[in-house]
Order: structure tokens, then C-alpha cells, then sequence
């Protein structure tokens, strides 16, 4: 069983470029202090730190 992350936007996708806007979108992240529980598999975490200036992550 994998563990699980919860990844919360805290800094304004409009800050990054549009690449790093599009994985925001793609991890489910649309308004700040939202959150979303993922899997802590290797793409997820591949995309966390392309944005991980704009993210906050921790272990669910």
C-alpha cells in the first residue's frame, strides 16, 4: 500500500509559467488553500517538484 500526500496550493499559479500553471491544473489545485489527497507515486511526485514553490505537501 502506497502513502498517501496532501498537496495544498499556497502561492498563485500566475506566478510560475505555463507549463508550471498546467500541472497545478493537473494535480486538482484551482484556488488557493485548496487541497487534494493524492498517492505518493513517482509521476505525482515528479510533478510536485516542478511546482514546489507554489505547493505545500505532507504526509496524510
Amino acid at each position: 500500500m502506497e502513502n498517501k500526500i496532501k498537496v495544498t496550493l499556497v502561492r498563485s499559479p500566475f506566478t510560475g509559467t505555463k507549463k508550471q500553471q498546467a500541472v497545478v491544473y493537473a494535480l486538482g489545485l484551482h484556488k488557493i488553500r485548496q487541497f487534494k489527497i493524492h498517492e505518493a507515486n513517482p509521476c505525482i511526485m515528479g510533478m510536485i517538484a516542478k511546482v514546489s514553490h507554489l505547493v505545500k505537501v505532507e504526509n496524510v
